[in-house]
């Protein structure tokens, strides 16, 4: 059985299964399989188009993690990176929990270890740690709060002034926290990869040529970029304020695969993905990238890559990730 504790930006999964009969309808053969293994299908809203139109549940990270708390099936197929289907885990320790590619990791994740967190916490006794739920399961069990951009703002607001309060590992989403909320947060110096890399100059392009269209934007991206929104929220958010806008053109500064949900939900309007500095794929996450239908057929063929996790650490982690849910009600 293949298993990994923390996976390793751009290295591809080991591929140790037996090959796929190209004659094989893989929709058909996913849904044959789901229904075999009572299993279910978690899909972010960043995954592949294909990859969606088979999930059972698309969501940004609140809403697969509240996904996964309640979910009554067998075997859960997280379509999304490492930290989300750590998070269905810990959540759900008895059932099997397969992601489609072990090495779908993520930048913010990688980039705030626990050791060196815990020394950075170490530094202001007394402190409250909230962490953005990409992060490891070892950086969760350190921490006081996990938020998502769906509930920071609710959840930061109710820890009370007066405490010195730690953020990590988003340094824009915490940013962008303290000056809605007038907090003075220590932040983490961590981005993600992908909403760090917005071109401020090349949205002011599209702009012009669009002048009636409405700036949607993430609060991982930078600072300059949120200046520029005429709405800033989470995945969900941003779907939810376009499908309901009066406005029929969009330009979106998040990852372009909310883009196959938001066409669907409004066939009439127009979404351009806001496009990176450089002349590149670089408002792709290549992480998320990673998985393929392929290898979802193969997750649930062969019940790997599975994730197994320490029990202790399991139930550290799940203090925050539970007092994260009861808040988000």
């Amino acid at each position: 059985m293949m298993t990994r504790t923390l996976p390793i930006a751009g290295r591809a999964a080991p591929t140790t299964s037996a090959p796929i009969d190209p004659s094989l309808d893989l929709e058909d053969e996913i849904a044959r399989l789901k229904k075999e293994r009572n299993a279910v299908i978690l899909a972010h809203y960043y995954q592949d188009s294909d990859i969606q139109d088979v999930a059972d549940f698309i969501g940004d990270s609140l809403q697969l993690a509240q996904a996964a708390a309640t979910t009554k099936a067998d075997v859960i197929c997280f379509a999304g990176v490492h930290f989300m289907a750590e998070t269905a885990k810990i959540l759900n320790p008895d059932r099997i929990v397969v992601i489609p590619d072990l090495e779908a990791g993520c930048s913010l994740a990688s980039g705030a270890p626990a050791e060196k967190v815990a020394a950075w916490k170490a530094r202001y006794p007394g402190s409250v740690l909230v962490s953005y739920i990409n992060c490891t399961a070892a950086v969760k069990a350190l921490s006081d709060y996990i938020v998502t951009s769906s509930n920071a703002e609710k959840i930061v607001s109710h820890i009370p002034a007066d405490k010195t309060v730690l953020f990590a590992p988003d340094k824009n989403l915490g940013g962008y926290l303290n000056k809605k909320l007038g907090r003075n947060m220590v932040l983490w110096p961590g981005t993600c990869i992908v909403h760090d890399t917005f071109s401020e100059r090349k949205i002011a392009g599209l702009k012009v040529r669009h002048p009636d269209a409405l700036v949607l934007a993430h609060p991982e991206c930078e600072d300059v970029v949120l200046r520029m929104a005429d709405y800033v929220g989470s995945t969900t958010g941003i779907l939810n304020f376009a499908t309901k806008s009066d406005k029929r053109e969009f330009i979106v500064a998040t990852e372009p695969g909310i883009l196959h949900q938001m066409t669907k939900a409004a066939p009439d309007k127009t979404f351009i993905p806001a496009p990176p500095e450089a002349n590149c794929a670089c408002n792709e996450c290549p992480h998320m990238k990673k998985n393929s239908l392929e290898k979802v057929y193969l997750s649930l063929r062969d019940l790997e890559p599975r994730l197994e996790m320490d029990s202790a650490l399991m139930t550290a982690a799940k203090v925050p990730i539970d007092r994260m849910l009861e808040l988000s009600k």
